[in-house]
């Protein structure tokens, strides 16, 4: 059986699927990876199901050796990737010798990269997922060196993609306001000003700092409710946190508004220092 030798996992890296969705009234999250469209695309290079796991590496610093062969892709935050020290692509179907060493350097920009591999990451499933939930603990340990990460049998029938374009460069994230946006006195605010992602971010969401706080219109308690990947919970500093994969199923700050599921993969390749500003998006139809 082939499978993928750590000598190094950089700051986090861990395994991530598409989650396991439909668990939150038992108080789990669904986690999977933070950028799904990253994800799906190594999936596809390799000839995968997109259902199949993935390593998910943060800010780099991934080497793996290949133990027989072994077909892979790397996507997401570009980042320079070497083959035995040569540089190689992304976005691009790779395929590894027995012996031959991978590594994923620190990303240009942007901060998690995706490596595939034809069959998937193999480990056991826990809830019916793969993935690594940073914050309940449920599924695999992070990824450390001297693991050995097996690979599976999810592969799709070929032909996979042999390349694929990375996403260009984003603009404004887009927001449906609600469930709590009248608890605020201007929601304008939180359009009109960039918001800078601060060191605490995680894949439990980023805290984000910008020079007019989001102000409510009261200072009363809030029952905690259900909260959702992509929310914006207002602490009372009025200083927004977004949700990311991994963030708790409820939350007792009023959310002032949602991001829409095409752009959360953009809040997964927020990093510290980024700039990120939001645009006002309704439920109208298209």
């Amino acid at each position: 059986m082939s499978s993928l030798h750590v000598l190094a996992s950089g700051p986090l890296c861990t395994v991530q699927d598409r989650g396991r969705p439909g668990y939150s009234a038992i108080g789990v999250g669904r986690s999977g990876a933070a950028d799904v469209r990253a994800h799906d695309a190594a999936n596809r290079l390799v000839g995968n199901s997109i259902g199949c796991a993935t390593l998910e590496s943060t800010l780099g610093g991934l080497r793996v050796r290949a133990h027989g062969r072994v077909v892979a892709a790397v996507t997401g935050a570009p980042s320079p990737v070497t083959i035995n020290g040569v540089a190689d692509g992304m976005y691009c179907t790779i395929v590894l010798a027995d012996g031959d060493e991978l590594f994923i350097g620190t990303p240009l920009s942007g901060l998690r990269t995706y490596l595939a591999v034809r069959g998937g990451i193999g480990v056991e499933p826990v809830l019916g997922s793969r993935s690594t939930d940073t914050m309940s603990g449920l599924g695999p340990a992070p990824v450390a060196a001297g693991d050995n990460c097996p690979v599976g049998d999810g592969s799709s029938e070929w032909p996979a993609e042999h390349w694929a374009l990375p996403p260009e460069r984003p603009g404004a994230i887009s927001v449906v306001l609600g469930p709590r946006a009248d608890w605020f006195t201007d929601t304008e605010s939180l359009f009109a000003q960039d918001w800078a992602v601060t060191a605490d971010a995680d894949r439990v969401g980023v805290r984000l700092d910008g020079e007019t706080p989001l102000k409510r219109t009261s200072s009363k308690e809030l029952p905690s409710e259900g909260m959702v990947v992509g929310a914006l919970q207002v602490p009372p500093d009025g200083m927004p946190v977004v949700f990311l994969a991994d963030h708790p199923v409820t939350g007792g700050y009023p959310v002032i508004g949602v991001v829409r599921s095409f752009d959360i993969p953009l809040l997964g390749q927020l990093r510290p220092g980024d700039s990120v500003r939001f645009t006002l998006r309704d439920l109208a139809p298209g």
